[in-house]
């Protein structure tokens, strides 16, 4: 049977399960992706398993998120990472290497490989020609220690690419095109392939930029061709080697259908405060702005520096706006030096931070109460950016630029100059010295691990009991995010290896008295509207509700990985059968459920009682036979243990 290019990695790195949509399946992963804000407690988990080394191809340990040094406490876990990847045979990413996604592209990525990542972005390498897919903490974990990957079979989505992009109009405008058609839950239980005569016209740079944001749509993965253009690629990275043509069969066919034509697309804006909220920039022309701010994940190329630098290039910024560039890996920072990009930046007022995410998870760059900002990184959730306040736009590296020389929200194509040609350099700088290889076995068997004082270990998590009381503590609405569960930013990253600290932060900016309130009363439910948990990765948006007594998640329906992460540590994740019971239950309501575990094994619908109205709430849940059993043990961790116990017995 013709297959596509998802069919061909997944069938190539199936272990377990048939591949039909949304029966679960277990992939062999080849390699793993760990950033600092989620690494330290994988790190954690690692040791609690007692590995001994890492049974991936490759795993890599990204230090991007946590580079602000006010204190001990990002140094500290940086030493701890350091010691831990020496330990388990990992590669580590130095402060101020980059941010994880590009990085790990120029060194590391391989067409035709799986890569599990615990952060959502790390869809951006299926630019490759990878299977690459966002998980928690625990399942990198799991899968650098050789287990298999599980995941429902996801539907196969083909886009077809036709035409070729405008001047003025670049790769961010085509994701926010799919945004505009198809809103943030767009892609969910789906992998997004691109292909058609259109992809040739893009660099793989701006196809990282187009999968980099297919997390924005829910989608479990994003994929592409390896082509010529990966293999020049490659070879401009001194990694030939690595290439492999990857494409689909000529006769292949797609769960869903649809085309997109580049020629057509014009510059896109996504109002706050979502990646769905999306416009042409024409549309809202003449708003002012405070901030513009170039790079992330979500715009990392060197074209993407260049162009900014180009279109700024001999003039200045409007009075008043504070111009960022945020560099998106040093490599290629280096050679927008040698270039003298970075030079015609500064000249018109820019501002310039090191590499690393920076201002896109919160640490550094807040915009001001009250004023608009206008960032090319991939998402504008309510207070992610470090300002409660915020009122975040995203867009292109041309819009950002434009709009920072007019010191209001511009249409690029209005500037009345010549759209700047950028090449590529012909010589690209390689560099990994900031990269750090792992040790061989005999010497990484004697590395100690280095714990600061910040580091706690987690805590034990009981199992499932058949009974349950729970009033609900919280009635949230649709698209809750997890930066809006456990914000990020300098105040809360920084005790990400703390769960008692970072606790604290729970659902502040939905409800600043939450963290009170689930002490005083413990066991307790929250309800949410739909794609509850939309966007990060991180675990600890599941890991400090269940540490502050969250025993069952009742939501319209769930983001992939937040769904899962809540599975992991033993939180029930159901959803209403019928949503208008939604609008039944209000804080302070009182859930009761009896005979829980034959109820889950016995089916995926049941009924839950509204205690003291007299009314039955029908329930579903989705979990697999195996997450029925993490379930009742209490979550992954347990499972785990329990396994390794009755393995010893045998």
């Amino acid at each position: 049977m013709p297959l596509n290019i998802t069919q061909k990695l997944i069938k190539s790195h199936l272990l377990s399960g048939e591949m039909s949509a949304g029966e679960e399946i277990g992939l062999k992963i080849d390699q793993t992706l760990t950033q600092d804000a989620t690494g330290t407690m994988v790190m954690l988990e690692l040791e609690a398993m007692g590995l001994e080394r890492a049974k991936t191809e490759a795993s890599a340990q990204y230090v991007d998120h946590n580079l602000i040094q006010v204190d001990n406490k990002n140094p500290d876990d940086h030493l701890f990472l350091q010691s831990a990847t020496r330990r388990f045979g990992i590669y580590y990413s130095r402060p101020g290497n980059g941010v994880s996604h590009p990085v790990h592209m120029q060194r590391l990525a391989k067409p035709g490989k799986t890569l599990l990542g615990s952060d959502s972005h790390t869809c951006a390498n299926g630019c490759m020609g990878m299977l690459a897919m966002g998980a928690g903490g625990i399942d990198v974990a799991m899968a650098i220690a050789g287990e298999p990957f599980y995941v429902k079979m996801p539907k196969v989505w083909g886009v077809k690419l036709i035409g070729k992009l405008p001047e003025w109009v670049s790769a961010k405008d085509v994701i926010l095109e799919m945004l505009r058609r198809h809103g943030v839950k767009g892609g969910v239980g789906k992998v997004i392939e691109y292909y058609g005569p259109g992809v040739q016209t893009l660099s793989a740079m701006d196809r990282h930029v187009i999968a980099n944001m297919g997390a924005e749509l829910g989608a479990t993965g994003t994929v592409f061709p390896s082509d010529d253009e990966i293999k020049r690629f490659l070879i401009e990275q001194g990694r030939e080697e690595d290439w492999i043509e990857l494409k689909a069969d000529d006769e292949a066919t797609y769960d869903i259908d649809e085309e997109l034509n580049l020629s057509e697309i014009v510059p896109l804006i996504a109002k706050p405060s979502s990646p769905g909220n999306v416009v042409p920039v024409s549309e809202i022309a003449g708003t002012p702005i405070y901030q513009s701010y170039i790079g992330s994940s979500a715009n990392p190329g060197f074209r993407d520096f260049a162009i900014a630098a180009e279109i700024v290039k001999g003039k200045h910024v409007a009075q008043g706006i504070s111009f960022d560039i945020n560099p998106t890996s040093r490599q290629m920072l280096t050679d927008l030096v040698k270039e003298s990009h970075i030079a015609s930046l500064l000249q018109a007022g820019a501002r310039l931070h090191q590499a690393g995410c920076n201002g896109c998870i919160g640490m550094g760059q807040a915009p001001a109460t009250g004023r608009n900002s206008l960032r090319t990184t991939p998402r504008n959730f309510p207070g992610r950016s470090g300002t409660r306040e915020d009122s975040v736009y995203l867009c292109s590296p041309e819009t950002a630029a434009a709009s920072a020389l007019m010191g209001e929200i511009t249409d690029p194509r209005t500037l009345g100059m010549k759209y700047p040609k950028v090449e590529e350099p012909r010589n690209p700088v390689i560099d990994q010295h900031l990269l750090d290889e792992p040790l061989p076995y005999e010497e990484a068997k004697k590395v100690q691990l280095h714990k600061g004082p910040n580091i706690a270990s987690i805590p034990k998590m009981d199992e499932l009991p058949d009974e349950l009381e729970l009033p609900i503590l919280l009635k949230m609405g649709d698209n809750i995010s997890t930066d809006e569960i456990l914000a990020g930013g300098a105040r809360v990253l920084p005790y990400r290896s703390n769960l008692p600290e970072i606790s604290k932060f729970t659902f502040e900016i939905i409800d600043r008295s939450y963290y009170t309130r689930a002490k005083e009363t413990g066991e307790h439910a929250i309800i949410g509207g739909s794609n509850y948990g939309q966007g990060s990765s991180r675990e600890h948006a599941a890991l400090a509700p269940r540490y502050l007594g969250l025993r069952v998640a009742l939501v319209k329906d769930f983001a992939r990985i937040h769904w899962q992460n809540l599975v992991n540590f033993g939180v029930l994740p159901i959803t209403f059968v019928h949503e208008e019971d939604y609008n039944l239950l209000q804080q302070g309501d009182v859930l009761q459920l009896k005979d829980i575990k034959n109820k889950i094994k016995s089916g995926n619908e049941f009924e839950i009682t509204l205690k003291e109205k007299n009314k039955q709430i029908a329930v579903r849940h989705l979990l697999s036979g195996r997450q029925i059993e993490m379930m009742l043990a209490g979550g992954l961790i347990n499972w785990v243990k329990n396994r390794q116990k009755q393995q010893s017995h045998i």
